[in-house]
């Protein structure tokens, strides 16, 4: 089996994009908990 040396930056892109998604979903999980202290 060959190394390809083009599937590292795929895989960089990849892992850049699944921590950007995951930083969105963590600020709007904060947001919405911020939204539910401050109803109470």
């Amino acid at each position: 089996m060959k190394k390809e040396r083009t599937s590292q930056p795929n895989l960089k892109g990849t892992f850049v994009s699944v921590m950007a998604v995951g930083f969105v979903i963590i600020v709007m999980w904060v947001s919405v908990y911020f939204l539910y202290i401050n109803r109470l």
